[in-house]
């Protein structure tokens, strides 16, 4: 079951409650008895493994060497 954070609207007093998907908000505040609001924080994403990044997806580069892309073609004689 998810724990929310509700914080109080009059003595913004913060605590949690262990409630279900189901089950309706909190009415009261434990300390003043006024309405709560439930608190939204933003979930941490983690990306682990291979294809999250933009260098994962791209074809290599042909290697150009020292002599700006001769590197590996093979000249014809002629004879």
């Amino acid at each position: 079951m998810p724990v929310y954070e509700y914080e109080c609207q009059s003595c913004h007093h913060r605590f949690e409650k262990k409630q279900g998907f189901h089950d309706k908000p909190v009415e009261k505040c434990p300390k003043c008895g006024a309405k709560p609001r439930r608190v939204i924080h933003s979930a941490p994403v983690i990306f682990k493994g291979s294809g999250f990044y933009i260098t994962d997806s791209r074809k290599k580069a042909p290697d150009m060497g020292k002599s700006g892309g001769e590197k590996g073609k093979k000249k014809e004689k002629k004879k």
